[in-house]
């Protein structure tokens, strides 16, 4: 099995959200989880608690949104 994106999540506080999702990819983020879980020897992460973490990973690695926000940061 190829190395995940994501390791183990850290335990934040979270703020609460209602989001709708295509089937599909909620299917896959529930595949995600077990296997997440089987890489790291954990449980299996649920849907909820893989979207945060994997928003946060897209948005560090999208050089347009982290050249834009350190722009509007020394502005």
């Amino acid at each position: 099995m190829t190395k995940l994106k994501l390791g183990p999540l850290s335990d934040d506080r979270p703020v609460k959200l209602t989001v709708e999702m295509p089937a599909a990819v909620h299917r896959d983020l529930v595949a995600y989880g077990a296997a997440l879980a089987a890489e790291n020897g954990g449980e299996v992460v649920t849907p909820e608690k893989l979207i945060a973490p994997m928003l946060a990973r897209f948005m560090a690695s999208d050089r347009g949104f982290v050249r834009g926000r350190r722009s509007r940061s020394h502005g």
